[in-house]
């Protein structure tokens, strides 16, 4: 059982500083931290990106690749296997293209190299001829491997969103550019990887020798796939990210790459209406996040950047059918997890481990970290082991990923613990790591749960349902809902706002689908002042069994999203059941 949490009620100074605006949606900005009025500004009115040469780094950056396009250097891309690298990669690719760079993209394997640069790709970069590598979405923690690229020639631009080291001395001793450094200038500082690329993009436009027209055309060509990346790698959807996605969703409703069309047409994606941001996050990234969870991401960055129609329709089918099998996967082994756990006597943290004949793949680890941390509310590691070498001696590799909860920052804790780590990165709502022997593995979980014991108490480990406020039956209308709506796109610290209206009387209910798996609740509510009864559906997907114990005539408090239901012309208010039970008077 969640608890309701109604967040603080905006003060009356806010609230009189703004008597033009909708108490509700004032009330929405308020709970976001939009107290400004030129940050309410920004959200009601769109507003220009910020210049990219903001980063104190990016001048510098931005002359070096022009350097090397001008001498013909081989430049190489190299990305990350997520959907955030992966777009990050292809934009970048394009627009170094367009200005006549030699360049390719290097994707790392997720399973044989790792998150991040590693020393053997580099070798086989520089025996290739290449002279400079530009990461992006990664780099900011591998000081090791950039200056061995730089032993053997090699130039390196670090493009990351990633928290850099806690020590300066471990920085990468190259150009980089990282929202993440509180001493860089940047406004803000949410970036996702595809955010940092794009503004890598923007400033080498903005020397390009070409007309504003020209450089309009292909900075905007590159917005559906940052919108892609953005959300996917679901960092803080307000401020640049909002705006990023938001003309990012006009680009990709009208986009002309043939990949995702036909990854749209397999994902089966209604298009009587626009793609919304969760459309990418709950159908289009997880296609392309499924190319290197069970093979090679080469095949994603193949599906967005190919021309030939035949093979577009190829590569969605195969990532489709991958999707499919990451689905299954994922079910298996978090069915192995649950039963290493005891539901009557949870620990602080969770840390589970792969046994000695279980097979869990690495590539969806993350994925069973985040089902098992949202069922039971703690920050939880997932741990798969493999077999390594260390010094030419066989040794056992363990490798984990990590989902928190709001209460525990998890990559803190996993820098406290770095002593026996081998490699970790990450952002205090998520991790990874791997770590060499069961010894070290041992060590890493107890100095894990000290650190979590000091951090945390059960009684702050309850699931909690937050509530923008609460409503009256009677302040429903579509205008409202198209008031609320100016917050869109919906995302991390942006979400689909939820509210609550108390003491419902249920009217109706109407069970829909084939098997009756879907439900329709008839609510109505008094009006005290006026003593008029308003009326709304309220609709549960998938809940008809969930709510089978309701009956009319019944009174509930329902939590939901305020939603508008078209259909033959018409538009209705409708609600989207969050979560429901008896009322208590």
């Amino acid at each position: 059982m969640k608890i309701w949490k109604i967040l603080p009620y905006a003060n009356a100074e806010f609230l009189s500083k703004h008597l033009d605006i909708n108490p509700v949606l004032l009330q929405l900005f308020y709970n976001r931290g939009l107290k400004e009025s030129a940050d309410i500004k920004e959200i009601i009115n769109d507003f220009d990106f910020f210049d990219p040469f903001l980063f104190r780094n990016m001048e510098a950056s931005a002359e070096l690749i022009v350097k090397h396009i001008k001498a013909g250097s081989k430049i190489v891309v190299y990305g990350d296997y997520d959907a955030d690298g992966v777009t990050s990669s292809v934009i970048l690719l394009e627009t170094l293209n367009i200005l006549h760079g030699i360049v390719e993209v290097y994707l790392p394997d997720r399973v044989t190299e790792g998150y991040g640069l590693n020393k053997t790709a580099i070798k086989q970069l520089a025996d290739q001829d290449f002279r400079l590598i530009i990461t992006v979405d990664n780099g900011i923690r591998n000081k090791e491997e950039v200056i061995y690229a730089q032993s053997l020639g090699l130039e390196v631009i670090i493009t990351d969103h990633h928290v850099l080291p806690e020590k300066l001395e471990d920085l990468p001793p190259c150009l980089y550019i990282n929202p993440s450094d509180q001493q860089d200038n940047y406004p803000w500082k949410y970036l996702a990887g595809v955010g940092v690329a794009f503004k890598l993009v923007s400033a080498l436009l903005s020397k390009a020798n070409l007309t504003d027209k020209q450089k309009k055309l292909i900075s905007d060509k590159c917005l559906d796939l940052v919108a892609i990346g953005t959300v996917t790698d679901m960092v803080n959807l307000l401020g640049e990210n909002r705006q990023l996605v938001k003309r990012g969703l006009k680009i990709l409703n009208d986009s002309k790459r043939l990949g995702l069309i036909e990854l749209i047409k397999e994902a089966k994606i209604n298009r009587s209406r626009p793609l919304e941001a969760w459309n990418i996050g709950w159908q289009i990234g997880p296609r392309l996040n499924a190319a290197s969870r069970l093979a090679h991401a080469n095949s994603a960055f193949a599906l967005l950047t190919t021309t030939d129609p035949a093979e577009a329709k190829k590569l969605a089918s195969e990532l489709n059918d991958r999707n499919i099998s990451r689905q299954k996967i994922t079910a298996e082994i978090t069915a192995q997890v649950e039963e290493q756990i005891d539901s009557a006597n949870l620990p602080l943290v969770i840390v589970a481990v792969a046994g000695s004949n279980q097979l869990w793949n690495e590539g969806v680890i993350g994925l069973v970290a985040g089902r098992i941390a949202e069922k039971y509310y703690r920050p939880t590691l997932i741990v798969t082991r493999l077999e390594g070498e260390e010094e030419g001696a066989k040794k056992l590799v363990f490798k984990g990923s990590g989902r928190s909860v709001e209460e525990f920052n998890l990559i803190a804790a996993i820098e406290s613990c770095s002593e026996h780590l081998d490699k970790y990165g990450g952002h205090p709502m998520a991790c990874g790591f791997s770590l060499l022997g069961e010894k070290k593995l041992t060590a890493f979980k107890k100095k894990l749960e000290i650190l979590a014991a000091k951090k945390l108490d059960s009684a702050m480990l309850i699931p909690k349902l937050k509530i923008e406020t609460e409503l009256n039956f009677s302040e429903l209308s579509l205008d409202l809902v198209d008031q609320i709506n100016v917050l869109a796109p919906y995302g991390q610290n942006n979400p689909q706002p939820r509210f609550v209206s108390y003491n419902l009387r249920l009217d109706d209910i109407v069970t829909m689908g084939l098997d009756s798996q879907h439900i329709k609740l008839h609510l109505s509510s008094v009006d005290k002042e006026s003593g008029k009864v308003n009326s709304f559906w309220a609709l549960a997907f998938g809940a008809a069994q969930e709510y089978k114990e309701f009956k009319i005539g019944d009174y509930l408090d329902l939590v939901y999203y305020l939603e508008i239901n078209e259909f033959n012309g018409r538009r209705d208010v409708q609600l989207k059941i969050v979560d429901i039970k008896l009322s208590e008077v």
